[in-house]
């Protein structure tokens, strides 16, 4: 088994262990059986009974309810993770919006809510923006801040993990090595986990979506921004200084528009949403025939142009096709570099549907080779806008769970 995620280092293997064992059970689908756990992970089913003893005891882990078998037999005891052993929350922070999930400790949405918000604001505002949001949500939803265990956020940039921070990021200006992580974590007074927000979109997806146990697996968040998520192996690729998957800024044409990291002719100067909204703004000014025309210039946005090429604008559609092409040539670089076996388009422009996806796939067919294109499929997000969120819920259970193993604690319900 493999989990692409950040765990504690254990120092001994039964710690190795009981880290492995968790971690079934959380992404087993409808509970595990003991004997299916020890079969799995290839341990004997005494090693697998006591670990579970101990995350019994620790109060990670329960027995779920069983009925009776037709022929008055009982089955198997399965088990799952406690949802009652606390909340996590998972933020998406965006480069024009924030949601805010709050879930159980088995990843149960009990609040959610997203807003528009522009990422250039700067780290003070935009993490006071945050702060009350969460705040709302703790209020709204009736949860004690006591019982929040940690938090997961996902960021446009690139990361480094080691110092909390993101390092030189195209669409963050004023973020720069700015202590993200330390800041939060002295405001919130739980633990925090930063991410890149595609990474985070590989990670929900691979955990609850489409991505479901593949191991090789590209997430592309295709929104004002592009970027990519890659799980190479089973484990999350960050590369070097925590900035691969920056397919948006691969050079299609050196002479083409200027993008925002500075460089001109990037795949996100063509494809992403304020690309496409930029490109009917302009075909406005030079009185093309569209339904746009109606439109304040400012009121043109992705979602708008969206909107006119389904009720039949040919040169929104023709726009969105555009878009769509110069994704897919850049995602056939990534199917010819790293030959994963999905991939898995998210983000709000994604949200368009088959018209920018139609010709994602036509321009990876045409562009890959043809044995890393006949091996790929090219799906939608089916966690939707909530891919990245969810996977900031992901990481922000794994942090609490796995430290609660190294801590070994005893569970104390606020039932009890």
């Amino acid at each position: 088994m493999f989990f692409p995620f950040d765990v504690p280092s254990p120092a001994t293997v039964k710690s190795i262990n009981k880290h492995a064992v968790l971690d079934l059970i959380r992404f087993q689908g409808g509970g595990i059986s003991r004997v299916e756990a020890a079969q799995k992970l290839g341990m004997t089913r005494a090693a697998i009974s006591l670990i579970v003893s101990d995350l019994l005891d620790l109060g990670l882990v329960r027995e779920a309810e069983h009925q009776t078998l037709p022929n008055g037999g009982r089955p198997p005891r399965l088990l799952e993770i406690n949802p009652e052993y606390g909340k996590v929350i998972g933020i998406d922070l965006g480069a024009s919006h924030v949601t805010v999930l709050i879930t159980n400790a088995a990843a149960q949405i009990l609040y959610e809510q997203e807003v528009p918000m522009d990422i250039a604001e700067g780290p003070e505002k935009i993490l006071d923006k945050v702060d009350e949001l969460v705040q709302q949500g703790i209020r709204q939803g009736g949860i004690l801040w006591d019982t929040v265990l940690a938090i997961g956020l996902g960021v446009p940039g690139p990361i480094d993990s080691a110092s909390g921070m993101v390092i030189s990021p195209p669409i963050m200006p004023g973020w720069d090595r700015y202590p993200i992580r330390a800041v939060l974590e002295e405001r919130w007074r739980v633990p925090v986990s930063l991410n890149n927000d595609a990474e985070l979109g590989a990670i929900g997806e691979w955990a609850f979506g489409a991505g479901r146990g593949e191991r090789f697996l590209a997430y592309i968040k295709a929104g004002s921004g592009i970027g990519a998520g890659l799980l190479l192996d089973g484990k999350i690729y960050r590369g070097a200084t925590g900035s691969a998957g920056e397919i948006g800024h691969l050079t299609i044409d050196e002479n083409g528009p200027q993008c925002t990291c500075g460089n001109y002719g990037c795949v996100e100067a063509y494809a992403g949403g304020k690309a496409i909204a930029r490109a009917a703004r302009e075909a406005v000014q030079k009185g093309l025939r569209t339904q746009l025309s109606a439109l304040p210039l400012e009121a043109i946005t992705a979602l708008e142009v969206a909107n006119a090429a389904r009720r039949g604008d040919f040169l929104s559609q023709q726009i969105i096709e555009r878009a769509g092409e110069h994704l897919g040539i850049a995602i056939a670089g990534v199917v010819n570099l790293f030959n994963p076996s999905v991939i898995i388009i998210g983000g709000g422009v994604a949200q368009i549907g088959d018209l920018y996806l139609e010709p994602v796939r036509r321009a990876v067919q045409k562009r890959s080779l043809s044995a890393s294109a006949r091996a790929v499929r090219i799906t939608t997000a089916l966690l939707g806008r909530r891919s990245s969120a969810m996977g900031a819920v992901v990481q922000a259970i794994s942090l609490a769970l796995h430290q609660a193993i190294e801590k070994e604690k005893p569970f104390v319900s606020s039932f009890s």
